[in-house]
């Protein structure tokens, strides 16, 4: 199909978007909102059906330079007691990578990726899109200097994807009384810290409960010390106003370092690790409805502008990966693009969706809540309070509705 695509946003999913539709000969515009992309935020996970994807634009070996592949998910309880743990990646048999990276440091990857492949002028931050409307068989984007409201730029194109994140100006437009996100009062502060080599053995661990929870990953290793990426969370359901989603709001520790004073394990000193971090950011736990639908003629929908979710299950940016490799493919086989859209979002809505809900009832966490319920003072024999089954039932009907299945992939 010859055509021409905006992307709004310049993001993960919209950067990742736009490369793969390059490949398939789409001529594409992508537009950012910020002045200039700089590698902000702390970690993030990319499971292995995105890692798939990522493979497809030769990826995996920049990915392997600033990243660190994932060994395991090793869950513990408030005492610091191990009772789960699972293989990671291809350390479980998939045939490529689960990494742990610094999520600015990926933007970074794929934004000079796109520069050097799609070209810097197709590439333009400090356009905020503004309007948007269908004409002739087109989408004409209006754009604005997001500091002065000035308008700077039209772009007509084919179709245009809103990829502007979960405060979309795309999504406000069709869903205009949905209002801000949902929060439920979990709040989390997320830093980095530099320990020592080794430690956590290139796994993620998570320990505690749904009420108070500590997760940790390695996002850099070397033999002088490794980058850890780490997540503090309590739930306080009294709480009915978010902090503002910021990259950028530092807090003082002790807000809510006195939580985690007493977890002090022979394996991880939770309180040491929290005070070496320079910088703290708070971020509240938010996430928005599924939607009924995210298409509209020439325009749609991907990542967190139509279905953000709660950071459980290490989902987020590797399920805005799938809509672009989804959005990817249905625009490379079929002849009109409003019946690609429409053929993009019946494949990629109601799965995303089912991620939502899941995540909202904690996904593969909510171990952690059976392991609090049953075994609230700790355990002597795991086997008496859990089976394995019954774990491994749990992880993998997760891995199921989040399709990282192993099975299923790796065919």
């Amino acid at each position: 199909m010859a055509a021409k695509i905006i992307i709004a946003g310049g993001g993960i999913g919209g950067l990742t978007a736009a490369l793969l539709l390059h490949k398939a000969g789409i001529e594409v515009k992508v537009f950012e909102s910020v002045k200039s992309i700089k590698p902000l935020g702390v970690g993030i996970n990319l499971l292995p059906h995105s890692v798939t994807v990522l493979n497809e634009l030769n990826l995996i070996p920049k990915l392997e330079q600033i990243g660190v592949s994932s060994k395991a998910l090793v869950y513990y309880n408030k005492f610091g007691q191990k009772f789960w743990e699972e293989p990671r990646g291809i350390y479980a048999g998939y045939k490529v990578p689960q990494f742990s990276i610094h999520r600015g440091k990926f933007q970074q990857l794929l934004f000079e990726e796109a520069k050097a492949i799609i070209g810097e002028t197709n590439i333009l931050a400090n356009h905020h899109l503004q309007s948007f409307t269908e004409k002739n068989d087109k989408v004409i984007a209006s754009f604005v200097d997001h500091s002065t409201g000035e308008l700077i730029h039209e772009e007509t194109a084919d179709a245009l994807i809103g990829a502007d994140g979960i405060h979309s100006s795309v999504r406000k437009y069709f869903y205009q009384n949905e209002g801000e996100p949902k929060f439920t009062g979990i709040t989390l502060w997320r830093a980095v810290s530099k320990a020592a080599p080794g430690l956590l053995n290139s796994s993620m661990v998570m320990i505690g409960n749904t009420q108070q929870k500590f997760v940790a990953y390695p996002i850099q290793e070397n033999n002088e010390h490794s980058i850890i990426n780490w997540i503090a969370e309590i739930k306080n359901e009294n709480n009915t106003t978010p902090p503002k989603r910021d990259w950028n709001k530092k807090v003082d520790k002790e807000i809510f370092l006195p939580a985690f004073r007493s977890w002090k394990f022979d394996w991880l000193d939770v309180p040491a690790l929290i005070e070496s971090a320079e910088d703290v950011y708070e971020f509240p736990m938010i996430d928005r409805d599924p939607l009924p639908r995210w298409t509209f003629g020439r325009i749609t929908l991907l990542g967190d502008s139509a279905h953000p979710m709660y950071p459980i299950g290490s989902n987020g940016a590797s399920q805005a990966i799938l809509d672009a490799k989804a959005l990817y493919e249905n625009i490379s086989v079929r002849k009109d693009i409003i019946d690609a859209l429409r053929s993009y979002e019946k494949e990629r809505l109601e799965p995303t969706s089912k991620i939502v809900l899941s995540n909202r009832e904690n996904g593969p966490d909510k171990i952690m809540e059976i392991m609090e319920q049953r075994a609230p003072n700790g355990f002597t024999n795991i086997d008496d309070i859990i089976s394995q089954e019954e774990l491994e039932e749990i992880a993998n009907l997760y891995k199921k509705i989040a399709g990282f299945e192993k099975q299923s992939l790796n065919h």
